[in-house]
């Protein structure tokens, strides 16, 4: 009896010192975070007769997940070039003159009205003053291929339920997880989506053009599961977890898609791990189950801080 009078007196003190600490990110919490559905040209280049529009949400690049539109037209008139093929390529350039690419929609996808081709990419850094990106895009009209480059800016993303992370598995591969959504969460349970990628290890044997279409790739994740621990690790809430929690499958759109169960506002941790198809481990660790009210809480060695 002397026991459970502790506990639940060590748990009111973590409770009430709740709204307390909560002042540390309250301001991050008052933010206020808008849904983009619209898509908005975000560059508008000019070549060859032809207008090439890039348009995402919003009208903005971020760092993580975007979706993307292209659309050709002729520059003179705005009407349809009815182009067969769009090719979609960011290319990541360092002061020291290295280029990366990211997880991108090489070959976009034309949508049934004709009027734009669809796809997405997942810009794994802002642009800077030592690094700059540059967007290589392909277009077919009338059986004739044209190439341009353009430089594009990335911003960071200010929206944290949209972080990201990058990684080396137990299988010696690089990945990326993204996530999708929620937007902007609500207190209960919402869908919680993501992308899982690989970097494609090129071959030693060497391509012409540029960019190096092997040198570049990476491959969306099939098969695998991200089981799902979401936990509050500020000290003042013991790293406590919620209830109806869903681990993420992969879905027909080639994302994960899950459960997660925020039971209040602040500062969660989306505690995960990753299994292959086969259920072996390729990153993360269990979290401890343990109530540690006063201590900050443990975190899987593969997860994603968000705030809301």
């Amino acid at each position: 009896m002397r026991k459970t009078i502790l506990f639940l007196s060590v748990l009111c003190i973590a409770v009430g010192s709740c709204t307390k600490e909560k002042t540390d990110y309250e301001a991050g919490i008052d933010t206020e975070i808008t849904d983009h559905h619209v898509f908005k040209e975000v560059h508008t280049i000019a070549s060859n007769g032809y207008k090439i529009s890039v348009e995402a949400l919003n009208g903005t690049f971020y760092k993580g997940y975007n979706e993307i539109r292209v659309r050709i037209t002729h520059e003179q008139t705005g009407v349809n070039a009815n182009a067969t093929s769009v090719t979609f390529r960011p290319v990541l350039t360092h002061a020291n003159g290295d280029a990366t690419s990211c997880p991108s929609q090489y070959n976009l996808v034309r949508e049934p009205d004709g009027n734009y081709f669809s796809g997405y990419s997942v810009f794994t850094d802002q642009s800077g003053t030592e690094k700059n990106w540059k967007l290589h895009i392909s277009f077919t009209v009338a059986g004739m291929t044209h190439t341009i480059r353009h430089p594009i800016l990335i911003k960071p993303q200010t929206n944290q339920n949209l972080n990201m992370t990058t990684f080396t598995g137990n299988d010696g591969e690089q990945y990326i997880i993204a996530l999708v959504a929620p937007q902007n969460p609500k207190a209960g349970e919402n869908e919680l989506v993501a992308g899982v990628y690989r970097y494609i290890k090129p071959p030693n044997t060497p391509s012409e053009g540029f960019p190096d279409a092997i040198k570049f790739s990476y491959s969306k994740v099939d098969g695998f599961t991200l089981l799902l621990d979401p936990r509050m690790p500020e000290p003042s809430m013991g790293n406590h977890s919620s209830p109806n929690n869903k681990d993420l499958t992969q879905e027909a759109d080639g994302l994960y898609h899950g459960i997660v169960n925020y039971t209040m506002t602040g500062n969660w941790t989306l505690n995960l791990i990753l299994l292959d198809q086969h259920g072996k481990v390729i990153k993360g660790t269990v979290v401890p189950a343990d109530f540690t009210p006063g201590v900050a809480g443990v975190k899987s060695e593969l997860h994603i801080d968000i705030l809301f």
